[in-house]
């Protein structure tokens, strides 16, 4: 058990495509899972992949807390507990998309808006190496996506599609206000 660093956009390894894990698994990945979810709850993150710690393993770890759920959809989404993917596969089941911000412990600091799919299949296998295939929709499936994105050796900014949409997380909130009060009609004084 050991918190270890997390690696920032520009090391190689975040760049590279993770290798597959063959079953069974042996101690070393479940040491791996234990790094992964230490390493992650000292930074209060919902997702990391194997990569980011630099292992280039094909292995992500996510949640969705029930306070991010409300925050991102209200009260019709579920939580998602804490999940472990291995060698995962992520198929969209609509050609609908939909902006959100994101973020990413390897890029801190920063926040963009970027296009995912709004829903998806992920397959996979969890730790006990039992296949796993979920349905995921809203910030669960732009969870997952973002995540497995770094057995692709992709970071979220590559996804955007409008740069100036990257800002500092210091400046989304005010970015937000403003974009609100230039959309309310305006008001008639007389």
């Amino acid at each position: 058990m050991a918190i270890r660093d997390i690696l920032k956009m520009g090391n190689p390894i975040l760049r590279e495509r993770a290798e597959p894990i063959i079953p069974p698994f042996g101690d070393e990945i479940y040491q791996l899972v234990q790094d992964m979810r230490d390493s992650l709850e000292s930074v209060g993150g919902v997702g990391l992949a194997a990569p980011q710690i630099g292992v280039s393993k094909s292995l992500v770890i996510f949640e969705v807390p029930a306070d991010r759920v409300e925050m991102e959809e209200g009260d019709m989404a579920e939580s998602v507990p804490s999940t472990v993917l291995i060698n995962p596969k992520i198929e969209p089941l609509s050609d609908e998309t939909e902006l959100g911000w994101e973020g990413c412990l390897s890029v801190p600091g920063l926040r963009g808006l970027v296009p995912r799919a709004t829903h998806i299949r992920y397959e996979g296998l969890g730790l006990n190496g039992r296949e796993i295939s979920v349905e995921a929709r809203g910030f669960h499936a732009r969870v997952v996506q973002h995540e497995c994105d770094h057995l692709f050796g992709i970071l979220y900014p590559e996804r955007m599609t409008d740069m100036r949409f990257l800002m500092y997380e210091s400046e989304v909130q005010a970015f937000m206000e403003d974009l609100r009060a230039k959309s309310e009609p305006a008001r008639d004084e007389t």
